[in-house]
């Protein structure tokens, strides 16, 4: 038998294992579910030209994005058992949020 054969002969046997992969998951082909639900979005301008961006999941602020008209973007987010907020340089929110195009 020719060597160059051989990897000919497991091509049909990986064809077999992707399909019973499908097969054995019901939900495969399904929808991505996400269990944080999309966050409500309010923008807000300051007195020096800054623009928040206030993120409000369930009646909670789960993030503010400070844009300052001067510098990069950051994000404040509630500090656990205190009453402030911690700065942060990327955002902590895990709905998707993809940038396709920017100038």
């Amino acid at each position: 038998m020719n060597i160059k054969l051989i990897p000919w002969l497991f091509v049909p046997l990986m064809a077999l294992g992707f399909n019973s992969v499908q097969a054995a998951d019901p939900d495969y082909a399904s929808e991505p579910h996400y269990s944080q639900e999309e966050p409500e979005v309010t923008i807000r301008k300051g007195t020096e030209g800054e623009v928040y961006y206030d993120y409000i999941v369930n009646g909670e602020v789960v993030e503010i994005k400070v844009v300052p008209s001067v510098g990069k973007p950051y994000y404040l987010v509630p500090s656990k058992g205190h009453d402030g907020y911690i700065r942060l340089d990327r955002s902590q929110l895990l709905v998707p949020k993809w940038i396709l195009l920017r100038w």
